[in-house]
């Protein structure tokens, strides 16, 4: 027995069945593009200028601007080195919100402008980069949870303010005038280190939380910041920009990729790795099966066991059981008297079956979902499929060969 496969597929049917096939990944992308939208719109207004004494947002810094203003002191924003090395002179605090970002040309003309006149400098979170060149007998130990903490040293402003939120980065440095306060595991998480000649000092907080809008009016925040930026009658506050000249060499002229903002990069290597994990997931089936004329005569048990095997590997247990009840059902229509245009109609085939079954169990039994039903969940539901199948053939079958036959008279 040889069988040869012939059929004909339309260009709406398969654009149909690569609807199907695609639309999961399609939803995921989709779904994944919405999220990171959302995720960026909900953190660029949540950090929108953070720090920054102009901004009424929860991480700005406007209450505390309004509360230096109230003491008269006034407040200069500058965004660039050589604006704040310029604004930095008598009776002034120089104000650094992110020493770290800066470049050590920056950081030695931000030190130079503090050498020459007397004033305070107040770095926010400074790490070891920039301590190198502001304070170099300064240790920096592992960050820490912020959490109210007492003073614990004999610094004016911190023992009339009390308890504080404070912690982040803690500093370690030696000397008899040193002022190491909020202590966090043995280190300080405000360090004040003054000048040989006392005309300046500089003052190191771990962490910028007690700053903020949303933290200013709770516990001694607010006094303590008013004391630390408030003792002189002007303030400088430094906030580095992008747009500094200095923050760059000369010749290193940015590419491409240092032009996209750093929450557009980490959103490209998600996007990367989710087409990643989609092309793994979708590489083991490269398209659905199509047919074609055998260029040789191939034998029908090999034909069906290749198909098989293909169906097995590919998990098709939805086509391999619409095969199954397909043949069941062309086989048993000449058996039962139904004609073969209506050997697939559910409403001719199954009275059919049931009156050719009679009063047997398989009459009884769900025929519906025997010849009619969904695919398989799994090989062992599809194996107890073509089980059930060949019984109801064989069922029928064997009462076909038994039934009595009419003889015409002699």
């Amino acid at each position: 027995m040889t069988t040869a496969t012939t059929a004909t597929t339309t260009p709406g049917h398969t654009a149909h069945r690569l609807w199907t096939r695609s639309r999961g990944v399609l939803l995921g992308l989709l779904l994944l593009v919405i999220g990171g939208i959302v995720l960026a719109t909900l953190r660029s207004g949540e950090q929108h200028g953070r720090l920054d004494p102009r901004s009424a947002d929860r991480t700005g810094s406007q209450a505390l601007a309004q509360l230096l203003s109230a003491h008269g002191v006034t407040t200069q924003v500058v965004t660039t080195s050589e604006e704040a090395a310029a604004a930095a002179g008598p009776d002034s605090t120089l104000l650094v919100t992110a020493p770290d970002v800066l470049t050590e040309g920056q950081l030695t003309n931000l030190s130079t402008a503090a050498d020459r006149a007397p004033g305070r400098t107040v770095l926010l979170a400074p790490g070891s980069a920039s301590l190198q060149v502001l304070a170099p007998t300064v240790h920096v130990e592992p960050q820490i949870g912020n959490a109210p903490r007492q003073p614990g040293c004999s610094l004016p402003a911190a023992r009339s303010t009390g308890d504080v939120l404070l912690g982040g980065l803690r500093y370690a440095a030696t000397g008899p005038s040193v002022d190491r306060c909020y202590d966090a595991s043995g280190y300080a998480t405000l360090l004040r280190l003054p000048a040989p000649d006392g005309d300046r000092d500089t003052v190191l907080l771990g962490s910028a939380d007690f700053l903020y809008n949303q933290h200013l009016a709770e516990r001694g925040n607010a006094s303590l910041a008013l004391q630390l930026l408030g003792t002189h009658k002007h303030v400088v506050w430094y906030l580095p920009s992008v747009s500094d000249p200095s923050s760059t060499a000369p010749d290193d002229k940015p590419g491409l990729l240092d032009l996209l903002p750093a929450g557009w990069r980490w959103a490209l290597l998600q996007l990367t790795l989710a087409a990643l994990c989609a092309a793994l997931w979708r590489a083991r089936r490269l398209g659905p099966l199509v047919p074609e004329r055998l260029p040789v005569t191939v034998p029908a048990a090999e034909t069906t066991e290749g198909h098989a095997r293909l169906y097995e590997q590919a998990h098709a247990r939805d086509r391999a059981s619409a095969v199954l009840r397909s043949a069941a059902r062309t086989r048993l229509a000449p058996l039962i008297g139904v004609p073969a245009a209506h050997a697939h109609t559910p409403d001719v085939l199954l009275p059919a079956v049931r009156t050719q079954l009679g009063a047997t169990p398989l009459a009884t039994s769900d025929l519906q979902s025997l010849l009619f039903g969904p695919a398989p969940a799994d090989d062992k539901a599809l194996v107890h499929l073509a089980d059930q199948l060949d019984t109801l053939e064989s069922s029928i079958v064997s009462q076909e060969r038994h039934a009595p036959r009419e003889h015409p008279d002699r």
